[in-house]
């Protein structure tokens, strides 16, 4: 069992092995991603905003995850160049995971377990209830795209719903008050 949430195993889209660890001291937006999903075009936020902050301390990380409508059903490869193809992703991407469910990886189970609720959450979880979706607790992962902040001390900080963008004045602020600390 890991000590802590930066010790927790990783491994990057290209098969190397990670740890969030590999960014310490840096503010992390962690991101469930997905390249078949109607949110699919928040890849061009993420990177406009990790392009402008990058040099200020943010790493964007994304995780391909296929939990939710087999909506990243690609292979390692065939995920790496659609981001970068379509959307120019040059921040950090790994090997694709569970988020949710009774195959939720660790680093997932952690994050859930530091912040339980997404700010934002109501709204989507109206949204997917419109369409017959119903996520198995109040905690889990929504959909695609939920984003998780942690701070330069390692700690979560923050959690918003995937329908929150990377432009939006709440992320924003929160992740300007992580990197001025």
């Amino acid at each position: 069992m890991p000590a802590s949430l930066s010790d927790i195993p990783l491994t990057r889209i290209d098969g190397t092995p990670a740890r969030l660890a590999d960014h310490g001291g840096k503010v992390l937006l962690i991101v469930n991603v997905a390249s078949k999903c109607g949110l699919t075009p928040q890849y061009e936020g993420l990177q406009k905003l990790y392009a402008q902050k990058q040099a200020q301390g943010l790493e964007i990380l994304g995780f391909p995850a296929n939990n939710f409508g087999a909506q990243e059903p690609g292979t390692e490869a065939e995920i790496s160049t659609f981001c970068s193809t379509n959307y120019g992703v040059t921040f950090p991407l790994f090997q694709k995971i569970s988020v949710a469910g009774e195959d939720r990886h660790p680093l997932y189970d952690a994050l859930v377990a530091a912040c339980p609720h997404a700010e934002g959450a109501e709204t989507m979880r109206a949204r997917l209830s419109g369409y017959g979706v119903k996520p198995a607790s109040d905690t889990d992962v929504l959909w695609n795209f939920e984003k998780f902040v942690i701070g330069r001390d390692g700690k979560v900080i923050a959690r918003f719903s995937p329908d929150v963008t990377a432009d939006d004045p709440r992320l924003i602020k929160v992740l300007d008050d992580a990197l001025a600390d």
